[in-house]
């Protein structure tokens, strides 16, 4: 069995491009809407493996609220990814342009660089090596 995850965010072609910016991702497969302005549905990989897909979201969301509940609803953690460069740079690109981070990069008993940060598109990340 293989488990991907779906995110619902408003502005999903920028979102994808921003997240392949931050993983070293690729589009893999994409579905717009009608006018082309959307995603219907798209995949995004790194190494020919799918990493998660995105959609338009039907409706806007409270960026605000978001960031106040943290991650308790969900967080999606990128792990493995390989240098604390790697990790740097996902944090900056997910953090930047209104992400807000919930706690900096530092080290973990089991992780030796990471960090938790809510992007601009509502999405709260762990990202670490």
């Amino acid at each position: 069995m293989k488990c991907c995850a779906q995110v619902y965010v408003m502005n999903s072609l920028e979102a994808a491009q921003t997240y392949c910016r931050a993983f070293g991702a690729e589009i893999t497969l994409e579905m717009k809407n009608s006018s082309g302005t959307a995603y219907d549905h798209c995949v995004l990989s790194v190494d020919g493996e799918g990493i998660m897909a995105l959609a338009e979201a039907k409706r806007p969301y409270d960026a605000r609220a978001i960031q106040e509940m943290k991650w308790e609803t969900m967080t999606f953690n990128a792990f493995e990814l390989g240098t604390v460069e790697r990790v740097q740079n996902a944090f900056q690109v997910l953090s930047s342009d209104g992400g807000v981070v919930l706690e900096e990069l530092h080290e973990y008993p089991w992780n030796a660089c990471g960090g938790t940060v809510i992007d601009k598109y509502g999405v709260c990340w762990w990202v670490g090596i």
